[in-house]
């Protein structure tokens, strides 16, 4: 099953979605075969199968902890920013402060889900590469914006775990990341106009990084078995809008892919005195 038959499927159970379409993406739907739904649950049934479950850090309570772990660094990394003299210049440091709240909060939280005190799961860190991270101001940028990109991916590549373990604390949980997970992305995008970039991960346009796994496999074309920038050069082309290059770096920009644990961690890793 593509995109364009995941569309139908969902067209059948709510037929004024047809109404919201333009007229050439419906005759496009319809006239692309497509396959017949088998029972209610095919499409819940091919979602869950294109986000499968992989790279998970363990069970509900194990992701929690995973979690936490990044949020220490960042809050950490944020605090050092914010102290360090001579490092931010006049006008940033409300950005910084205000995030390093966010990320205090965000610690906060999780040590209730896990119920134990503040700090309890405090990690050491690796001082050579913090200090590195907080050389300037532009260096600290450019970590920031690497934390925080690999900090959404890390959330988004831990919610396909906890829907498969489906439990009553896995429901809880991934509540729980949710609410954090957003915050990160406006981080990210704070970040990134902190640093005059586009505000948004894109081939090209994410400055220079500490370390390219950041942005792995982020230029996807396809989605949803769908080849969207070969979809939307056609769309422009009929439209005398033709412009290939804009068209697949759109793509690109409108999906955020997964990191999995292992990856998080090979880019997270060198800030720990040891392994997470």
């Amino acid at each position: 099953m593509n995109l364009l038959g995941i569309f139908s499927q969902i067209e059948k159970a709510d037929p004024e979605i047809g109404e919201k379409m333009d007229y050439s993406r419906r005759k496009m739907l319809k006239t692309t075969s497509v396959a017949a739904a088998a029972t209610p649950m095919f499409f819940a049934a091919m979602v869950n199968k294109a986000f499968a479950a992989e790279g998970c850090a363990g069970d509900a309570i194990a992701i929690v902890k995973y979690a936490l772990t990044l949020e220490y660094l960042e809050r950490d990394f944020y605090r050092a920013a914010q102290f360090k003299a001579g490092l931010l210049p006049s006008g940033t440091r409300p950005y910084v402060v205000q995030i390093a709240k966010h990320e205090a909060q965000h610690v906060d939280l999780l040590e209730g889900v896990l119920g134990i005190k503040p700090n309890a799961m405090q990690p050491k860190y690796n001082m050579a590469t913090l200090n590195a991270a907080l050389a300037d101001y532009p260096t600290f940028l450019t970590y920031a914006q690497a934390l925080e990109d690999t900090g959404v991916r890390a959330y988004k590549g831990q919610a396909a775990c906890l829907l498969e373990e489906d439990t009553a604390t896995s429901r809880t949980v991934l509540a729980v990341a949710l609410r954090i997970h957003s915050v990160e992305a406006r981080h990210a995008a704070a970040v990134r106009y902190m640093r005059d970039l586009r505000v948004w991960p894109s081939g090209g346009q994410n400055g220079t990084e500490p370390d390219p796994k950041v942005y792995m496999n982020e230029d996807q074309g396809t989605q949803g078995g769908a080849n969207l920038v070969d979809f939307f050069n056609m769309q422009e082309n009929k439209m005398k809008l033709y412009s290939p290059d804009m068209s697949t770096r759109s793509v690109y920009e409108s999906f955020d892919e997964a990191l999995t644990a292992e990856q998080v961690l090979a880019i997270a890793g060198p800030f720990f005195a040891a392994p997470m």
